[in-house]
């Protein structure tokens, strides 16, 4: 079995740099904020796994189900040709499954790249994947999708990018629209974008999520102090941070952030910075923006994509749109 082909867009350097710009900046804009990709260490991705386990987290639960119960569908909307299938920000490739598998047992999955910035768990879901997938091209990108789409494979037959879990929502909209037009950049007419995205319901269950009995999503959430303790030598009280979750309403969106519960002066001595917290300050941590399909579908048309196709879960709180490049 040949090695399965790697492309390396960013290395531990460039992660080490960008963490350092968006620690600097956003720990001495005002108000103070960091972007929610700070979240994700080993720690942070493994309590986010907890998360997606907890029951009042209804986002992974329910785009798993209409990714199961739909992959067929999904597969016949891509045509009757060969499919070569990129996922954005893959993990363990466990959301697109489904869809490989429909496209596996209709005999068109032509081959699989998934696209995340730690190149060990690119590599080891390679691995796992070859035997899962024998007959199927399989290759990996190190890199970030919001700067590395360029590097997106050139297959000639259909490509499939699926960007799932609602990592969409994480972009303020300047960043959303951005991302769709580089991505519409990178792709040739014909090729598709499957795209999961929250959708708009009850406030009681959209803020159930980010509030769990466990506390899981708080421990998360303050996460990314730890983070900047480890990587940056810096002396955080998590503890004495409370995680705060926010509807807004008129945005549609839940605002996350961390509230300093005490006077704090925390020493950030990797980048010799001073960061000086009142009681009550917040850093905000992250967006979560909840979508109505109609104005998602608007904006996808505005960055060059025809939609195509779209499902949901049975309640309606997530979707799985297809869109077309044109």
């Amino acid at each position: 079995m040949s090695q399965p082909e790697l492309r390396i867009c960013l290395d531990d350097d460039d992660l080490d740099a960008s963490l350092r710009l968006d620690a600097r900046r956003g720990l001495t804009s005002r108000p103070k904020h960091l972007p929610m990709r700070l979240h994700y260490d080993g720690r942070g991705s493994a309590l986010f796994g907890e998360l997606t386990r907890q029951p009042e987290y209804y986002q992974t639960r329910s785009e798993r189900a209409v990714l199961r119960d739909r992959a067929a569908d999904i597969a016949a909307a891509l045509g009757t040709g060969p499919v070569s299938v990129v996922e954005l920000g893959a993990g363990r490739a466990e959301k697109i499954r489904p869809v490989l598998d429909a496209l596996t047992a209709a005999g068109r999955l032509d081959a699989f790249w998934p696209f995340d910035v730690a190149e060990g768990e690119v590599r080891d879901v390679l691995l796992e994947l070859a035997t899962a997938y024998p007959d199927a091209y399989l290759g990996g990108i190190v890199g970030d999708f919001t700067r590395h789409l360029a590097h997106l494979p050139d297959h000639h037959d259909t490509r499939l990018v699926a960007f799932l879990g609602g990592t969409f929502g994480n972009f303020a909209a300047p960043e959303r629209a951005q991302f769709l037009a580089d991505l519409r950049e990178a792709l040739r007419p014909g090729d598709r974008f499957l795209l999961g995205a929250d959708l708009v319901k009850d406030p009681e269950v959209i803020l159930g999520a980010y509030h769990d009995a466990a506390g899981v999503t708080a421990e998360f959430n303050r996460n990314v102090l730890h983070v900047l303790n480890h990587r940056l030598d810096a002396d955080f009280e998590p503890d004495h941070f409370e995680h705060v979750a926010v509807w807004d309403s008129g945005a549609e969106t839940v605002d996350m952030r961390l509230r300093a519960m005490k006077p704090m002066a925390v020493d950030v001595a990797g980048l010799g910075l001073d960061v000086e917290f009142t009681v009550g300050e917040e850093i905000r941590t992250g967006i979560s923006v909840k979508f109505r399909p109609a104005e998602l579908e608007a904006d996808l048309r505005a960055a060059g994509f025809e939609p195509s196709a779209s499902w949901t879960d049975e309640h309606g709180y997530m979707g799985v749109f297809l869109a077309e490049a044109v």
